[in-house]
């Protein structure tokens, strides 16, 4: 089987590895620095392939010979990418977590005969799957609450956080709108809103707060009561409120000097030797899933624990582990052929399947991202 990885970044690089590690499978990466692709060729043997991923006509010419697709590119050129794929009638997994709602392209996908799995990293992504499978056998599942974040070993004093991923990203997430569903009812929170102060071993104090983590299970998923919330050190909200009070995340443009620039574009460039992580920076990924529900007339809770740290043997940060392995567990139940519905497909709805469920989980365990499941009657 022949798969190509679009994007080389820290989890692109990690998808393409561990799919390189099935001796039947030849995994090509895509990305616009070629110096990342030759540290790949070099260093693990992959075949990287310079170009600029933001034009879609040259994205259907590169995939056109591939039999799977994973999307792994930023925030600002995901969607139209995966909709470039998707044009050009190929299978894709996809972990780009951009700000259109990708179940718009469900009938385009079904068009082209098309499975095109989205959302398929940690969470959204595991939770997800999680979701799916607990929901599928409840009788009725009243409530679905999800904590989840990564966060550096070391706590950096500037702002208690450090990320793979760009500022701009991160930013453009804490500060959206977020969207939950109580009593039934969608209800539209502020970014960064409820922060709550939660205990997690050998983490120790976390607080918890709004972002618009539920993406598709708000259409997907009947269920009166749903929540995801960020887990960060206590103190980062308190920072970037200051810096929003600020201005200093505005998108309007400003003159200095009589020239116009955008305050968060600055911010962006003054933020990233603070803001991404280093060679050798060790990370831990938290996650808290509680779901309850009635099965058999009984009030059953489900939770689901997952503390997962930086691999030292391998230099894969953890952040990176749990999102690319998910993807890569989904990626091979397309490849085998155990999952075929054509069109848009968020990750619950693949949960809902038992066996792809349990073949996910397990080979996440193989790799020792592992969640611990307690199951509590109410």
């Amino acid at each position: 089987m022949k798969v190509v990885v679009l994007g080389a970044g820290y989890v692109g690089n990690v998808i393409a590895r561990d799919l390189a590690e099935d001796p039947s499978t030849v995994v090509s990466v895509v990305d616009i620095n070629q110096e990342v692709l030759d540290k790949l060729t070099h260093d693990f043997g992959l075949h990287g392939i310079c170009a600029d991923l933001s034009n879609p006509n040259i994205i259907k010419d590169i995939v056109k010979d591939f039999d799977l697709v994973i999307g792994a590119l930023p925030w600002s050129i995901g969607y139209k990418a995966l909709e470039a794929v998707i044009e050009a009638g190929k299978n894709v997994v996809d972990i780009s977590f951009f700000g259109e709602d990708a179940l718009g392209l469900d009938e385009l996908a079904k068009e082209n005969g098309v499975t095109a799995v989205i959302d398929c990293g940690v969470a959204p992504g595991s939770s997800n799957i999680i979701l799916g499978y607990i929901d599928s056998i409840l009788d009725k599942t009243e409530s679905f609450l999800c904590y989840v974040g990564g966060l550096p070993v070391e706590r950096n004093w500037l702002f208690d956080y450090r990320s793979p991923y760009p500022p701009i990203d991160v930013i453009e997430e804490y500060f959206q709108p977020t969207k939950y569903i109580e009593n039934g009812e969608t209800v539209v929170k502020p970014g960064l809103s409820e922060p709550e102060l939660l205990d997690f071993p050998e983490i120790g104090t976390l607080v918890a707060f709004n972002t618009d983590g539920l993406r598709s299970l708000i259409k997907t998923m009947d269920i009166p009561f749903m929540k995801e919330k960020t887990l960060r050190y206590p103190g980062h909200i308190e920072q970037m409120r200051l810096l929003r009070k600020a201005g200093l995340f505005s998108t309007e443009e400003i003159e200095v000097k009589g020239r116009k620039i955008k305050p968060i574009e600055l911010t962006h460039k003054l933020l990233l030797d603070h803001w991404m992580f280093e060679e050798g920076d060790e990370d831990v990924t938290v996650m808290k899933i509680v779901i309850e529900g009635m099965k058999d007339g009984k009030k059953l809770r489900y939770t689901y624990d997952m503390i997962d740290k930086y691999d030292r043997e391998k230099r894969i940060l953890s952040i990176a582990r749990t999102t690319g392995y998910t993807c890569t567990a989904v990626a091979q139940i397309v490849l085998e052929g155990k999952f075929k519905e054509k069109g848009i497909i968020p990750p619950e709805l693949l949960g809902k399947h038992s066996e792809v469920y349990h073949q996910v989980i397990e080979y996440l365990r193989r790799r020792n991202v592992i969640f611990k499941e307690t199951i509590e009657e109410l």
